[in-house]
């Protein structure tokens, strides 16, 4: 317990301060290996790992894959990894601020610990933009974040968008003794995989966003409520028919398939300057 709590406060002295994000070092390497199986990382892959402290997924990952891209922003950290990676030709080490990385324009897949604090931020890199090369991930994070993403119930406008190009999945979760300094929560494991036939073209991912926006405004309204601005009551009765929903139904039980099926709807039958229309941020 001595040694496990010396690591602790050695890890916490390297990592707080005023650019500290919430990122815990993972020290389990049984779960390593895990993730990295749950990636289905090949020697064709390139690997895009957001955070990665000391390398403890690393270098595990540059023994399977092609590539890895290894970014991470803490100087003390990028050091430990040059020196570490001198003889791995397959392993490139970026010192940059997550948030303002640029992902591949090559196919990529994303095996990472993401730092807690800015976890939304994250997947909004990721799955905000359909027609990048992201193929498929597996991220550690917080296990609250990790239900709100999978959730049956869609309230969240930006989670109903990444969900339409996007699979996620919650694999299981982490129990905070494997990290250095442990979080104050558990952890979880999100799988991210792209959709082979996704409902919505990624051509009307502008179009969806501004749809998703208008009918989750309130996500515990009435179906008919929340898109009667949308649809004529006739419109209306067509969609309520192909939908097999009755329409006093909560828009946020809408499952993915049904949301196509109500987006379709509108570009087949609403004159496109009544479609609603995304926020400008």
């Amino acid at each position: 317990m001595r040694r496990q709590n010396k690591r602790h406060r050695k890890v916490r002295k390297c990592i707080e301060g005023p650019n500290f994000s919430g990122q815990h070092l993972m020290h389990n390497k049984q779960i390593i290996k895990d993730l990295i199986e749950k990636a289905n990382v090949s020697s064709s892959d390139t690997v895009v790992e957001l955070g990665a402290g000391k390398g403890a997924l690393t270098f595990p990952l540059a023994e399977k894959a092609g590539k890895v891209l290894a970014i991470e922003y803490d100087e003390g950290f990028v050091e430990v990894l040059q020196r570490k990676a001198a003889s791995n030709s397959n392993i490139k080490i970026i010192q940059k601020d997550i948030l303002s990385s640029h992902l591949p324009k090559e196919p990529f897949t994303v095996v990472a610990n993401i730092p807690y604090a800015i976890t939304t931020p994250i997947l909004k890199m990721l799955l905000n933009q359909p027609n990048n090369s992201l193929r498929r991930g597996v991220l550690v994070m917080e296990k609250g974040a990790a239900k709100r993403f999978t959730s049956d119930s869609i309230t969240n406008p930006l989670i109903l968008k990444w969900r339409m190009w996007f699979d996620l999945e919650y694999v299981k979760g982490i129990s905070r003794k494997n990290f250095s300094p442990p979080p104050k929560v558990d952890s979880a494991v999100l799988r991210i995989r792209r959709k082979v036939k996704p409902p919505v073209h990624p051509r009307f991912h502008a179009s969806f966003t501004g749809l998703a926006e208008y009918s989750l405004k309130y996500p515990k309204l009435e179906f008919h409520q929340a898109l009667k601005g949308v649809f004529t009551p006739p419109q209306m009765k067509h969609l309520v028919r192909n939908l097999g929903v009755n329409r006093d139904t909560p828009i946020h039980l809408l499952t993915e398939h049904q949301w196509g099926i109500v987006f379709n709807t509108m570009v087949q039958y609403v004159k496109r300057p009544n479609w609603p229309k995304a926020k400008k941020y």
